[in-house]
This record gives C-alpha cells, sequence and structure tokens, in this order.
C-alpha cells in the first residue's frame, strides 16, 4: 500500500492507495490562516500535526502495511526554525504580499536576465522566500537573527516525518536563490538576503527517499516503523505524473482559479528564453510551467456578478443552446498574465449590444480564457517543444463545453484522465515507483486511464475571432497607458 500526500494551499489532504493504485480511502483537514492585510501566516506545527492526525486517521480506518508515503504540495511557503528544529515564527505563506519594498530592493542588485538565467523565474516577486527572508532581516531582526535554517513547507513536512533535513531541488526552484542549472544555492543571492548555505538544507533530487518515519510518527500514526517517505515534488508536477504526463511532448492544463499549464522541455533548455523555468520532476529535466491569473476567476466573476451564480450544470446546458454573438472578452481581471506579463492589462468585453445575452457573455469570457490559453500554448511550441494533446484537469475538465473550446481553439485535443484531481496520485505513482513496481515513471504513466478526448473543430471564424482579440489586447494596453 502506499500513501499520497498533497500539502494543499486551502486543504491538505492524504490518500490510501492499493499495489494496483486505486484509491482505498481519503482524509482532509482545510489549512488555517492568520491574516492581516498583506501578511499571510499559518502555524507550521500545527499543519504538521494535522498531517499526523489525518495519517492517524487512515491507518485506524484501514489498518494495513504501507510501504511509502509520497509528498507533494505547495512550493514556497516559508519556514523559519531554531537550532532545535523549532518553529521561532509563523510559516509566511507563498500568498503573503508583505515583501514588495523587498522586491524593488533586489531588483535593483540584480539584473532580470542574471535572475532569469540562474533561477529560471521572470520576475522577483513577493512569493519568492528570498523576499521574505529579506523582510525578516530588515522588520524582524530579533527573528531573524534566531534562525538556525531555513526551511520551504514539504521539506518541513519531510524533516517532521523522518527527522531528516533536505530539500527537493523541483521545491528549491521556486526559492529565487537555487540555481537550477548548477543544482546548488546561488550564493549571490543569499548573501544579498543575509543568510549562509549553512542556513538551508541538503539539495536533493526530487522522488528520493528522505529516511523511515521516526519512532514517535509511527506510534502517533499507527503506522510501521519501516514506512518510508519519499520527498516527492512540487504538486503541479505530480500532477503531471498523475495524468501520464511524464516525458517532451505532453501538456498539463489544470483549470481551477488560474489556469497552469505544464510540459517538460526537449532537452537543456536555452537560459535566455523569455519563459519561466522550472527544475523538473527527473534528475536534469526542466519544466515550462507559464500561470495564467485569468482562468476561472473570470468565469467566477462573471457567475457572481451577472448570473446570480448559476449553476454549472444549467450554465453548460444553455451554452451549447447559445448562438454565436461575435463577442470578445479580454479575460484580464487580475492583471499580468503569462506570456506576456503587462501590468496595464485589464479586462474588457467588446462588441457588446442589446441584444446579447448574459449565457453569450458568459460563453465570451471562456472563449477569452482559452485565447489567453492559445498564447501560451503557441509561446511553448515556439521552444521547440512539440505538443501532441492536452490533458485537462481541476474545475474546468468537469465542464465539456470549456474542454471542447479549449481544443477548438488551440487546435489541439484535449484529454480528460478518470482521475482530474491527480496530485495524490501523482505521489503514489513515485512512490510505487520508487517501490520497483514500475521500471520507470513512464512505464508507470501508461496506466492512466482516459475517460474522454475532445478533438479539435478548427474553423475560419475561431481563426478571425483570435486574430482580433490579439488585436483587441493591444490596442487595449495602448489606450491604458495613455
Amino acid at each position: 500500500m502506499y500513501i499520497g500526500v498533497d500539502l494543499g494551499s486551502t486543504n491538505l489532504k492524504a490518500a490510501l492507495y492499493d499495489a494496483d493504485l486505486n484509491c482505498i480511502a481519503q482524509k482532509g483537514a482545510p489549512v488555517e490562516y492568520i491574516r492581516q492585510g498583506e501578511f499571510i501566516e499559518f502555524d507550521a506545527k500545527k499543519y504538521l500535526d494535522s498531517l499526523v492526525a489525518i495519517l492517524g486517521e487512515l491507518m485506524k480506518e484501514h489498518p494495513c502495511q504501507v510501504k511509502q508515503i509520497a509528498l507533494t504540495g505547495q512550493a514556497e511557503s516559508l519556514i523559519c526554525l531554531d537550532a532545535e528544529g523549532t518553529p521561532v515564527h509563523n510559516a509566511i505563506s507563498w500568498m503573503d504580499e508583505r515583501s514588495g519594498e523587498e522586491c524593488a530592493i533586489l531588483e535593483q542588485q540584480f539584473s532580470a536576465a542574471q535572475c532569469h538565467r540562474i533561477t529560471g523565474q521572470q520576475a522577483v516577486l513577493p512569493t519568492w522566500p528570498a523576499t521574505k527572508i529579506l523582510w525578516l532581516q530588515r522588520n524582524k531582526p530579533e527573528v531573524f537573527n534566531k534562525v538556525a535554517t531555513y526551511m520551504l513547507l514539504k521539506d518541513y513536512i519531510v524533516y517532521g516525518l523522518t527527522g531528516k533535513m533536505l530539500s527537493d531541488m523541483s521545491i528549491a526552484t521556486f526559492s529565487f536563490y537555487f540555481d537550477i542549472y548548477g543544482k546548488r544555492y546561488w550564493k549571490e543571492m543569499l548573501d544579498a538576503i543575509g543568510i549562509s548555505e549553512s542556513q538551508l538544507p541538503p539539495l536533493t533530487e526530487p522522488c528520493t527517499v528522505a529516511g523511515a518515519v521516526t519512532p514517535a510518527v509511527a506510534a502517533a500514526t499507527g503506522l510501521s516503523a519501516e514506512t518510508r517517505v519519499n520527498i516527492g515534488t512540487l504538486d503541479h508536477f505530480a500532477g503531471m505524473i498523475g495524468t501520464g504526463n511524464t516525458a517532451p511532448g505532453g501538456m498539463t492544463l489544470s483549470t481551477g482559479t488560474t489556469m497552469v499549464l505544464t510540459a517538460m522541455a526537449d532537452g537543456t533548455p536555452d537560459p535566455d528564453w523569455d519563459m519561466a523555468l522550472h527544475y523538473g520532476f527527473l534528475p536534469d529535466t526542466y519544466i515550462m510551467l507559464p500561470v495564467m491569473e485569468s482562468g476561472g476567476v473570470c468565469l467566477d466573476w462573471f457567475r457572481r456578478t451577472c448570473m446570480n451564480n448559476l449553476d454549472y450544470d444549467t450554465l453548460n446546458a444553455e451554452l451549447l443552446k447559445a448562438p454565436e454573438a461575435g463577442l470578445l472578452f479580454l479575460p484580464y481581471l487580475v492583471g499580468t498574465n503569462a506570456p506576456e506579463f503587462d501590468r496595464e492589462a485589464s479586462g474588457v468585453f467588446f462588441g457588446l449590444r442589446q441584444e446579447h445575452t448574459n449565457i453569450q457573455m458568459a460563453k465570451a469570457v471562456m472563449e477569452g480564457v482559452c485565447f489567453v490559453l492559445r498564447k501560451n500554448v503557441e509561446d511553448i511550441l515556439s521552444k521547440g517543444t512539440k505538443i501532441s494533446s492536452i490533458v485537462a484537469t481541476g474545475g474546468g475538465a468537469k465542464s465539456p463545453v470549456w474542454c471542447q473550446l479549449q481544443a477548438n481553439i488551440t487546435g489541439l485535443p484535449v484529454e480528460v484522465p478518470a482521475v482530474t484531481e491527480a496530485g495524490c496520485l501523482g505521489a503514489a505513482m513515485i512512490a510505487a515507483w520508487n517501490e520497483g513496481q514500475y521500471k520507470t515513471l513512464e512505464a508507470a504513466a501508461k496506466d492512466v486511464k482516459m475517460v474522454r478526448r475532445y478533438e479539435p473543430e478548427k474553423s475560419e471564424l475561431i481563426e478571425k475571432k483570435y486574430e482580433k482579440f490579439c488585436k483587441l489586447y493591444q490596442a487595449a494596453l495602448e489606450i491604458a497607458r495613455m
């Protein structure tokens, strides 16, 4: 038996799988935050205790021999430990935006080109732990001076379960102090934020075993003392594995509040590529991961403000009957989006007339999100990576209308896997592979089942609308910049 753990931002989940990777049971718990303006924190020890409790519940209800627990989850949340390994400050969430001034300071010290060539990241953002550490140095020296080790959340959970301090490189890639090509910490950035490499866990490849659970964890959960903990990989990367996307040529699309594309680069990419790059879940691989904040949030906004929160089943049924309206929508309700990252971008309806219905407007919203998806697909294809199909996950995968639009607009088939929430499954597949059940992750990926495939229906109308969409985007930017 295997357990896949997803260290989520909203919910913490653990799922028990049998040797055939059938899900036997799943348990979860919500994550509680301490919010004050831009500050978003949580209790790291409480998060760990919650996971231990969930594992205990699984074992109590389904007593069995678990060979391995594999972890996946969020990347950038920062944990500060003292010399005894005890948190000296609340965990600072990746969503926390306190470090805007520190971003500006680092931008003055390092050029955007230099940062991209080393970290793979295209911008200095408050999301990155490096900026939060600099904030602590400048604003909470009493905490900064106590910190013996800085960890990211998944690495802290590994420490809590096994007592081993290790940093998974597919997570370290989101720290802004990791050299993704040299596979080492970036010393100049560490100097800039005032810490040393000795304050960071040793680096290790993703999907490797950290060690067995501690006697205390075994006693608290009912797990065998021989149960091993696999450090796993990032949630989006585990989602790739759980949807069978383990080699160049595949693309996984997660459509939730945001829209995220993941595709493995074919070989070592050019460091000067104008795209966010991350160290992958297999040694010496790299993942392209454009994030489009204008995803499901746009449709949620429209349903809330113009449709009285119409349920999705009714909306999908009405969309199938809606005639073509010729409407265009720029879905930039939350500012910057890949691939352009234009801060001035905003939402726009174009071509709106009194005869248009809110159903037709909702379809324009969905099409607009798909046009942004196409821009990013074309950006990935321009880097020489060939894509045969898109595997859809998340809430958007449940909508046949949205899946068909994605296929029509990108020109690629869209497939829906049997398991659309693929993070825990991907983690369990990592564990099964590591235990020798599969020779490779690609072999494990062949067992992933698809339940539906949407073939693209290309049309001249779609091509004209996409051309107009791109021109409208540029015109709207010009007006915004006046």
